[in-house]
């Protein structure tokens, strides 16, 4: 099984990428499932119905979602009836909304968990290291493999998290940081990790974000408005390739797709 997954989806740019980039990969490398964090989609902050319609549309199954899930009013009453866009687990389990989710496609299925890290992060939620477990439990009664996404600022977090479930899940892919990490390994227990992907959008830029205000805010420590950048469109993400009985990672490959 191969599975492509898409680092944060930063607004109209970042949409326009994930558009040229699936159906390019899909056709280059023989993917049987896409998931895209579609977090900063709206704007550069959240998501809509709307656009979670056309990431779907654009041929992604999953969009997962991390601290700005709650940051465009409507997606609250859309989490609970849209089974495909996922908030991470760990927040209060009234919470509208799933943090998991099996997808089919093509004779395979791919279980795909959201969760959001607490070290720097806010809103804090619920220990992600415990409630992933009864997430992974279910999903298992289905299929070995299984894809975590794990939405967090520290890299220490980030690889801990990771370590804890070598073994357990098919991999465990960070986001949220923007910046693509050169750790890509296979861990001892068979799980594929990658401490961030990077984003789709803009690259000529600060994360996604117009150069000349970050400077500003920097040397003035005055406010500033971070428009979105548009120049030097790159998708960011990575390929994992999947052995279906086991669900142990069989490859992991960075992705750098400049559109």
């Amino acid at each position: 099984m191969k599975v492509l997954f898409l680092g944060d989806v930063v607004g109209e740019a970042g949409r326009e990428v994930v558009r040229i980039a699936v159906v390019r990969l899909r056709q280059e490398k023989t993917i049987d499932f896409v998931v895209v964090n579609g977090e900063n989609a709206a704007g550069g902050s959240g998501i809509t119905p709307k656009i979670t319609y056309e990431l779907l549309r654009y041929g992604v199954d999953v969009v997962t979602l991390g601290d700005h899930a709650w940051d465009q009013r409507e997606i609250v009453p859309f989490l609970a009836d849209e089974p495909r866009l996922l908030r991470p687990l760990n927040y209060p389990s009234n919470t509208p909304g799933s943090g998991s989710i099996v997808v089919q496609g093509n004779g395979k299925k791919l279980g795909v968990v959201c969760a959001l890290g607490r070290t720097f992060m806010t809103p804090q939620t619920d220990n992600p290291f415990l409630t992933v477990r009864p997430a992974l439990e279910a999903i298992r009664r289905e299929t070995s493999c299984i894809l975590v996404d794990f939405h967090s600022e520290a890299t220490s977090e980030k690889i801990a998290f990771g370590r804890y479930l070598d073994g357990q899940v098919s991999a465990v892919v960070g986001t949220h940081t923007h910046v693509q990490t050169a750790d890509g390994k296979i861990l001892p227990g068979g799980t594929a990790y990658l401490t961030d992907v990077g984003f789709c959008g803009a690259h000529d830029s600060v994360i996604g974000r117009e150069v000349g205000p970050v400077i500003q805010r920097y040397v003035t420590l005055l406010p500033q408005r971070f428009g979105l950048a548009t120049k030097g469109l790159q998708a960011d993400g990575v390929l994992l390739t999947l052995d279906d009985p086991s669900g142990r990672a069989i490859a992991i490959e960075p992705i750098q797709l400049a559109i």
